[in-house]
């Protein structure tokens, strides 16, 4: 088990976690849709989401957070105050910004931060371990599990600025199968040259994960990672509710694009 950090260490730490925190999140805590999700979700939704959020954590400190040496405990310990800083931080934004003030009920404001801060709490996760030269890299080989789980990362955390939005919705609606298709070969062909580029890079994802050649092996997963992404997000904010099988996939589709750019591009990035 790895030393716990020192007191100047774990503040240079924070700093990189609100740094992280704001910087990804703060497009999700000026828009409306969102203001109006934390306000209109169940408690069971809310609840929900936070034990995702934590599992997503827990997965992202186990294959690609800050210290590479760590016991299962280290990386709950790790989740838990992140998932701590991200709510905490998302508190401060919602007041600074009038939505949470003196008129708000304690279940309205707690909607508000639960609902921000899933998004920040990942934001602060990748802050604490990419912002900052010091950050050692890690030499884990890259297993299935480790590249599902950050490309699911990635995904969240990209696609998650627009998936409350009702431009997702119009685009679900308006979009034709046959737009829907090509959508979905784009992004198969986007995941293809972001697989490339992190070669360029010298990262080798998805190599000797699988018998299938990488370059096939990689794009699809990647994909139907980003597809998965969409779908859980846009059921959690509510836009799949009594929407036909059509205008519901139509949406995950179009969704996909962004989140395909975050399980694909984010994964190189998330590893560097």
């Amino acid at each position: 088990m790895a030393d716990r950090p020192s007191v100047k260490e774990s503040l240079k730490e924070y700093s990189r976690g609100i740094a992280g925190g704001l910087l990804f999140s703060l497009p999700v805590l000026y828009t409306m849709e969102v203001w109006a999700h934390g306000i209109l979700a169940s408690p069971e939704r809310l609840a929900l989401g936070l034990v995702a959020t934590f599992g997503l954590l827990c997965l992202y400190n186990a294959y690609a957070g800050l210290r590479e040496d760590h016991s299962k405990a280290e990386i709950l310990v790790d989740s838990v105050e992140e998932l701590g800083l991200g709510l905490a931080l998302s508190a401060a934004i919602l007041v600074l910004l009038g939505r949470i003030g003196p008129d708000s009920t304690f279940i309205q404001a707690l909607g508000l931060v639960v609902t921000q801060g899933c998004t920040t709490a990942i934001g602060v996760s990748v802050g604490t371990a990419q912002l900052g030269g010091d950050t050692p890299q890690r030499d884990d080989r890259p297993t299935l599990p480790s590249q599902i789980a950050i490309s699911l990362c990635g995904a969240v955390l990209i696609a998650a600025n627009v998936a409350p939005t009702e431009e997702i919705l119009l685009l679900g609606v308006e979009s034709s199968p046959l737009h829907s298709f090509v959508m979905l070969i784009a992004c198969l062909a986007l995941a293809m040259f972001a697989l490339r580029m992190a070669e360029v890079r010298g990262h080798r994802d998805f190599e000797d994960c699988s018998a299938i050649p990488r370059m096939i092996m990689g794009p699809v997963v990647t994909v139907a990672v980003a597809l998965f992404a969409s779908g859980a997000m846009l059921w959690w904010y509510g836009r799949l509710s009594g929407d036909g099988l059509g205008a519901a996939s139509a949406q995950i589709v179009a969704l996909g694009l962004p989140a395909t750019l975050g399980a694909s591009v984010g994964r190189a990035l998330l590893q560097a």
